[in-house]
This record gives C-alpha cells, sequence and structure tokens, in this order.
C-alpha cells in the first residue's frame, strides 16, 4: 500500500529549513575550520535524497529562516523544525520519516568528512543537539 504524503507549502518550508538548516549549525559550529567545505558537502550530500523527501529537497525555493546572526539564533529556527518534520513524517508515512532522518544524518556525516583531523567539542556537541531534535519526535 502506498502512503501519499500530504505536505503544505508550510511543511515544505519547514522540511527545508531543518535540513539544510542542521548543515548550517554544523558550518556555524566549525566556523574556524572550513565553512565553505562543510556547507558544500552537507547540501550535496542532502541533494542526493531520495522519495518524496529528496523531492522536496531538490525543488527550487528560498529556505527561510537560515538568516540567523548567531549560532543560538539558528538553533531556535533549526532545532523545533527538525522536531516538527519528524513529527509530521511519522504521523503520515514512518518510512519516510526514517527516510528524512537518515538523509539529515548522512548530510552531517559527510559535512565532517572534511575536516582534518575530525570534529572538534563544538562540533561533536552540534551533531548531539540535531541527532537529539530528530530523535525528540
Amino acid at each position: 500500500m502506498t502512503v501519499e504524503l500530504t505536505l503544505t507549502d508550510q511543511d515544505k518550508n519547514t522540511l527545508r529549513t531543518a535540513a539544510y538548516g542542521a548543515v548550517s549549525l554544523l558550518v556555524a559550529a566549525g566556523a574556524t575550520g572550513s565553512p565553505h567545505r562543510i556547507a558544500t558537502r552537507g547540501s550535496i550530500a542532502l541533494s542526493s535524497a531520495t522519495g518524496r523527501v529528496g523531492h522536496v529537497l531538490a525543488e527550487k525555493s528560498k529556505i527561510e529562516g537560515l538568516d540567523g546572526r548567531s549560532a543560538a539564533e539558528l538553533a531556535d529556527r533549526v532545532l523545533p523544525a527538525l522536531t516538527a518534520t519528524m513529527a509530521l513524517l511519522r504521523q503520515q508515512d514512518p518510512a519516510e520519516a526514517d527516510n528524512f532522518r537518515a538523509t539529515v544524518l548522512v548530510a552531517v556525516e559527510e559535512a565532517v568528512r572534511s575536516l582534518k583531523g575530525g570534529p572538534g567539542p563544538a562540533m561533536n556537541e552540534m551533531i548531539r543537539k540535531i541527532t537529539a531534535a530528530l530523535d525528540a519526535a
């Protein structure tokens, strides 16, 4: 049985904000390293997403809410968006919720692979917060 997701424009924006915002949080946490490389690798990983999540991430539209002036301001938008997206997807299609979670975590993993010596304490803490937000739904 095929489950059809019903996503409003706001739902899609929240999903994109959550996914691309997770990469942006890593950029903020690793700003002293190679922020451009972190952003590029994480974004490329998101662009390889499949399923309904992949279609939403591939839509050409402005992603709102990623213009925070600090990591804290960005986290205030992104972490709740991660949880809200997981809750919505779990309610409508648990398999697509798993797909979203895996997509975000692959993007996180790919983003930190660009760092020589691996992620430092600040980035590890941000990864923990991203994972906790995904699992909070």
